[in-house]
């Protein structure tokens, strides 16, 4: 991937996007006001930061990127943090996603590394 303030950028609107979407379970429809300012706030960010890799990478592979690992993480707290389970298909096709994200990452000629 491009250079470290790149990768940094990316991974804080993961992180940012993770934080968002909790909060968005937490905000019980958009009526609790605390949980609403965390999560537009938090959303905001993200795409602060999701910007920063636009400059200089494709627009596709960094909403790949963004979206994919934000999916995965999202389940994995929905799972250890809200006991929701997944099935088998779900499983797959999240190993699926984060195998999408390494080949990006590790062969795409469109990543620079």
């Amino acid at each position: 991937m491009a250079g470290t303030w790149t990768q940094i950028a990316l991974v804080l609107a993961i992180v940012l996007e993770v934080v968002a979407t909790t909060f968005l379970q937490k905000s019980d429809g958009m009526t609790k006001p605390v949980p609403v300012i965390i999560l537009t706030l938090c959303y905001a960010a993200a795409f602060y930061f999701l910007s920063i890799p636009m400059r200089s990478l494709p627009m596709g592979v960094v909403y790949a990127i963004w979206s994919g690992l934000g999916i995965v993480l999202i389940s994995l707290i929905g799972f250890a943090v809200l006991g929701q389970r997944l099935d088998l298909p779900a499983m797959i096709g999240l190993a699926l996603i984060i195998a999408g994200v390494l080949i990006i990452n590790l062969f795409s000629k469109s990543v620079v590394h």
